[in-house]
């Protein structure tokens, strides 16, 4: 190879294997655990072994074909990551939905099956001219859902009154990235004649970098990945969320029982089902109308009937320290406020048989 050619080699090749060190450090590194990035680092892989293999085939037109088939196939999560990366960065989504986990589980039985049916060494003729068309207007469709889910945000571009937030910068940054790299791939694939698959890596490389060189020179980049910090700030979760959050909130006091430790913080709670100490202070108040320490106390109280129900030779202060009260006095005001009356008279009226067994709240 010429100078020239080496320096291209060197510059999308080194484009494609840093795009899969960024994958990795959105995948397993990033300090605050958005879900945006692990789509984001999704999406990056995908595009780093698409890429890869664009630069091993320029470069080496005897490549194996089951690299040329790894790379066609990466190409099928690309339209899929942009788009969930997008979404779940518009609706601060901390969860994935099941219907996100079944479109990639079908995504890749579907490319695991195809491609052991069909592999490209035996049937090149497919893949070039049926299964490669597939993969691009695939890819085509996602851009245009992901240009639909922007389309609001889309006209702050034009707009001289509103300004664009830093996290929406980010997202059109990598939206439009990803619309460049297609469409010098889409161009290859016609074969347009002032293009070829490399300059898609290039472009690549070059927005890749674009993408570190902001990283590295912003000192705060939290708010490149969360455009709303406060998502549930002043207005009430969407049914669909509260319903996921509660029922992983619930899972995690009853199994765990977490309320026992007397030093449990809202935070610590909120860590557990991967949300906000606001956002989970929000959820309460909103869809079950209760603060922090109310609903806390409720799960101790329960336990706490149940203990006094099934054991009337504990001294009622031990019962309240072991369901999670760090003194005898808060635990009565606690058992007074959530069951209208004390320990003891509780305790009193269950052994005179007033009290039937259930502790339903």
């Amino acid at each position: 190879m010429n100078a020239g050619k080496e320096f291209l080699f060197f510059f999308s090749a080194l484009g494609a294997f840093n795009g899969l060190v960024l994958s990795a450090y959105f995948l397993f590194f990033t300090r605050k655990k958005y879900l945006a990035n692990y789509f984001l680092g999704a999406l990056l892989f995908a595009l780093s072994i698409r890429i890869g293999k664009s630069v091993l085939f320029y470069f080496d037109g005897h490549l194996p074909k089951i690299y040329l088939q790894i790379g066609l196939s990466a190409c099928f999560f690309i339209g899929p990551c942009l788009y969930f990366f997008i979404k779940s960065s518009l609706v601060q989504a901390q969860i994935v939905p099941k219907s996100w986990k079944w479109c990639f589980v079908g995504l890749i039985a579907f490319v695991l099956i195809v491609g052991a049916m069909f592999p490209y060494e035996s049937r090149p003729d497919l893949w070039n001219a049926y299964f490669a068309n597939a993969i691009y207007v695939q890819w085509f469709v996602f851009l245009v859902a992901t240009g639909i889910l922007l389309k609001g945000r889309l006209k702050k571009l034009f707009s001289k009154e509103e300004r664009l937030k830093t996290s929406e910068t980010w997202l059109f940054t990598v939206f439009f990235g990803n619309i460049i790299v297609f469409l010098f791939y889409f161009l290859a694939l016609v074969r347009v004649s002032f293009s070829s698959y490399i300059i898609g890596a290039v472009v690549f490389s070059f927005i890749l970098y674009l993408i570190i060189f902001i990283l590295l020179y912003r000192n705060k980049t939290d708010d490149l990945f969360s455009l709303s910090p406060n998502k549930y700030s002043g207005k009430k979760v969407n049914d669909q969320d509260a319903s996921i959050l509660l029922v992983r909130l619930d899972k995690m006091m009853m199994e765990k029982q977490v309320y026992k430790d007397p030093d449990l913080k809202l935070n610590d709670l909120s860590k557990g089902i991967q949300i906000s100490g606001h956002q989970l202070s929000q959820l309460l108040n909103d869809n079950l109308g209760k603060n922090f320490t109310t609903f806390v106390n409720e799960f101790r109280i329960q336990e706490a009937c149940k203990i006094i129900s099934s054991n009337d030779q504990l001294t009622l202060e031990s019962v309240g320290y072991d369901v999670g009260f760090n003194s005898k006095s808060t635990f009565f005001a606690a058992f007074k406020k959530i069951k209208g009356t004390t320990p003891a008279v509780y305790q009193q009226r269950f052994r005179e048989g007033y009290i039937a067994v259930s502790t339903d709240l």
